[in-house]
């Protein structure tokens, strides 16, 4: 329900604040004076496109805001899926600067239009006269005959099956694409992993074979250098090994003269048994140094194998090569085990689809129950706004596959002419005549569900004298179970009101600006009197006036 609404620096509207009953609230005025933007300022808060050109004085921002109670809603999801906090009294904003930035705030949070354009769907239905739009609507059409049905239970429960089965079947349908890619990739991935595999890589090898090679390649160069060392240390005539020796001889006269040429002498024997070992370590690593070209060429061959295969991967080392040996085998596991995945999805779909066939057909069943009770309270309800030879089908069939709304299709065929074929409504009905139809068809639903607030914008164009009258009945009727606000021109209408508001035009300073009041008894009276006979009040219009308000 909208509380309240402040509208500043808006077209004609220099700044108003108005505050709203939940009852049935009518607005009425003088041509051009205003009314119809209302209706456009209130469409900046309900997510339509701005304009800087609405702006009145174009060096300040216009700013629009709502206060909405939105406790019969059910709101809450929309706040949790959009971040956004919760409150009973909800204002929605809508700011435009002079330079034509738009700015759209929920509860202060800034949003975007489309955001504030899906709430304002569930707070305020803004109807036209020429608006048939919402008429041919599938949503609409089932929304209607749902709420007659009383079934909004089975409705969610409805919903949350379709929702997960879409999801489910969404799912499915991108494992059998993969598989479908899988079965282009699976030969490529194991020739590649087979080849890894028959090379049988270690992750040190590359180092050891290129320090093996090294050798092999110098061996006789180190053979020859290791020969001279022992030869130096050992085998020759004056070797350091027979220098030693003297050394020793000699020290070994003289150690027990002094306890530091003792400790010399044997640093020195120590020594000797070093250089000897040394020489025969240099002597035997000397025997096994041998240049064998057939060993070359054999690790020459695997070394370049190992090459090959960290460019054909991309790598430098093998530890990456054994990195992508895994990864193949990852992704053929993952290749094999995708059957097992799409078996469940096609079991969790098969399973969604018989719950929502379930659901579906119960609901199905109540709703071909109730359509010709239905039919039959609208075609009373046009009887009475004097559209006695109107008729009403709602026709629903079986739909091919389930959709959003259940398992069926619908049509709404109608005819205001006696004897008339029934056809759709867009082909048959006028204005007027669609106005009254969805001013009946919003009256039933009224009784059944917590519709949102309601605006009608002149539906009653075209009719007047006992129609206008039975119309501004059911409106009162629908403001005692919900908030309605009329804008009219029939004095039959506007007395109807818990509510009248007036606009009207008037000068300052050479500028003509909109403003709007909230009429008293006698201001309605007045008001009342002067749609009915003119500018110039009679005492028969005002007695009329007196009459139409009780």
């Amino acid at each position: 329900m909208l509380k309240q609404l402040q509208i500043k620096n808006y077209a004609l509207i220099d700044e108003l604040d108005i505050e709203f009953s939940n009852n049935l609230s009518v607005i009425t005025g003088e041509t051009g004076a205003g009314k119809s933007i209302l209706l456009g300022a209130l469409g900046l808060i309900l997510g339509k496109r701005a304009d800087v050109q609405t702006l009145q004085n174009k060096e300040n921002k216009c700013i629009i805001e709502g206060l909405f109670q939105i406790g019969e809603y059910q709101l809450n999801s929309f706040f949790d899926a959009n971040d956004l906090d919760y409150e009973i009294e909800t204002t929605l904003r809508r700011e435009i600067s002079p330079s034509g930035k738009s700015r759209a705030f929920i509860n202060d949070t800034p949003v975007n239009l489309g955001q504030l354009k899906e709430i304002g769907s569930y707070l305020i239905d803004v109807h036209s006269q020429h608006e048939a739009l919402l008429l041919n609507s599938t949503s609409f059409k089932f929304s209607v005959i749902d709420s007659f049905a009383g079934h909004s239970d089975k409705l969610k429960q409805y919903k949350e099956h379709y929702s997960n089965l879409a999801e489910s079947k969404k799912v499915l349908a991108e494992l059998l694409e993969e598989q479908k890619q899988s079965k282009l990739d699976t030969d490529y991935f194991q020739f590649q992993l087979d080849e890894l595999l028959e090379a049988n890589i270690k992750p040190d090898e590359q180092e050891q074979i290129e320090l093996e090679l090294k050798t092999l390649s110098n061996a006789e160069m180190i053979k020859e250098t290791l020969y001279q060392s022992f030869l130096s240390l050992s085998d020759e005539d004056d070797s350091l090994l027979d220098k030693f020796r003297l050394i020793s001889t000699e020290l070994n006269r003289v150690r027990e003269y002094s306890k530091e040429i003792e400790a010399i002498a044997k640093r020195i024997d120590s020594a000797f048994i070093e250089v000897g070992d040394l020489a025969s370590e240099i002597n035997s690593i000397q025997g096994t140094v041998i240049y064998d070209s057939e060993k070359i060429q054999i690790l020459n061959e695997r070394l370049n194998s190992i090459y090959a295969l960290q460019q054909k991967h991309q790598v430098n080392t093998n530890a990456q090569l054994l990195d992508v040996q895994q990864q193949l085998e990852i992704k053929l596991q993952g290749i094999s085990s995708l059957q097992e995945a799409i078996l469940e999805a096609e079991n969790t779909v098969d399973e969604l689809t018989k719950k929502v066939n379930l659901v579906g057909e119960k609901i199905s069943t109540k709703r071909k129950q109730v359509i010709p009770k239905l039919q039959k309270a609208i075609i009373d309800l046009l009887y009475l706004v004097k559209m006695p030879h109107s008729n009403l089908l709602i026709e629903i069939d079986s739909s091919d596959v389930p959709n959003q709304y259940g398992l069926d299709n619908i049509q709404l065929l109608f005819s205001a002419n006696k004897g008339g074929d029934l056809q759709e409504l867009s082909k048959v009905a006028s204005g007027g005549e669609l106005s009254r139809l969805m001013l009946c068809i919003k009256s039933i639903t009224s009784e059944h569900i917590a519709l949102p607030s309601i605006v009608f914008d002149e539906i009653d164009t075209g009719v007047s004298g006992e129609v206008a009258d039975k119309m501004g009945t059911m409106m009162r009727k629908m403001g005692e179970k919900m908030q309605v606000i009329s804008i009219t021109h029939l004095p039959q209408i506007a007395g109807k009101g818990h509510d009248h508001f007036y606009v009207y035009k008037d000068e300052r300073a050479g500028l003509i600006k909109s403003n709007i009041k909230k009429l008293n008894e006698n201001e309605r009276v007045d008001e009342l009197a002067k749609m009915l006979s003119g500018a110039e009040m009679t005492n028969a219009a005002v007695e009329n006036a007196r009459e139409l308000l009780k």
